[in-house]
């Protein structure tokens, strides 16, 4: 017999200690300070920069991966793009990119993705994928949390199944689920707020908007990334994305200076920069 390499763990350790990190997670983040829907360029930038800060934050994913788009570019190629001065972000995350000329640089999609994913994890936000957004959690007018479900609870036929949500409170969510724009929708759909779809592709005036609209659209709900772009009919900018990161950026800056408002919990020690 081969000489043993692994030490010995039984099958029940490994389903335990998976078990009792995720329900670790459940425990502590169904009361969050930040809830972000979405897990892409826009949705990781943010919550990099609000659990930097000191905020307990949680991403929530539908898909099973994290990155979206940005893993692949466009037309299913994975070079990305971002336009000056997105690149400083690639600079401080160690992202190695070409400068195709004064205003344009392109990086290799699965390298900024996942140093953007790793950043983001060392920041100290948390994950629940294949998560699927239900509903928010609104009280006295103010967006308080998400409902969410398994995502693949979604795709059972309703007559076989039966499946109630739950719900995870927050004193901020943000809305970075890209064309879906979920959250924006769901207060559309009850007429609280306006939601007027994507405009036809403009490059500049699509990402200089994004950065600029990046913002609190009802009390306790920020949209962030190509959110911004549906809720308020920007033109689309296609496969660069310096407007994604700036904006999650921007998203996660507002949430932060939010919170230091907040005074009605001893458990939020958010560090003023």
């Amino acid at each position: 017999m081969d000489k043993k390499i692994f030490a010995d763990v039984s099958e029940k350790e490994i389903t335990r200690s998976i078990a009792s990190m995720f329900f670790e997670t459940i425990q502590e983040y169904s009361d969050s300070d930040v809830i972000i829907l979405g897990a892409g360029p826009a949705g990781l930038s943010a919550g990099r920069e609000i659990a930097k800060s000191g905020a307990r934050t949680l991403i929530i994913e539908q898909n099973n991966y994290l990155g979206g788009g940005y893993w692949v570019g466009g037309y299913m190629m994975n070079p990305v793009t971002v336009r000056a001065p997105a690149q400083k972000v690639w600079d401080e995350l160690g992202v190695p990119y070409r400068k195709i000329n004064e205003n344009l640089y392109a990086a290799w999609g699965p390298d900024a993705c996942s140093k953007l994913i790793s950043a983001t994890c060392d920041s100290g936000v948390r994950f629940l994928q294949l998560t699927k957004f239900d509903d928010l959690v609104l009280k006295n007018k103010k967006v308080c949390g998400v409902v969410i479900n398994w995502m693949p609870v979604s795709a059972l036929p309703r007559n076989i199944t039966c499946v109630d949500p739950v719900a995870f409170e927050s004193k901020i969510v943000i809305d970075a689920t890209g064309h879906d724009s979920v959250a924006v929708k769901r207060l559309m759909q009850r007429g609280l707020v306006d939601w007027k779809g994507m405009n036809p592709m403009w490059v500049e005036g699509g990402e200089d908007g994004v950065v600029h609209s990046t913002g609190e659209v009802y009390p306790g709900l920020i949209a962030a990334g190509m959110s911004v772009t549906e809720t308020f009919g920007l033109p689309r900018m296609g496969p660069t994305f310096g407007s994604m990161l700036l904006s999650g950026r921007k998203a996660g800056e507002l949430a932060v200076a939010k919170l230091k408002n907040v005074t009605d919990s001893p458990r939020i020690k958010v560090k003023i920069k």
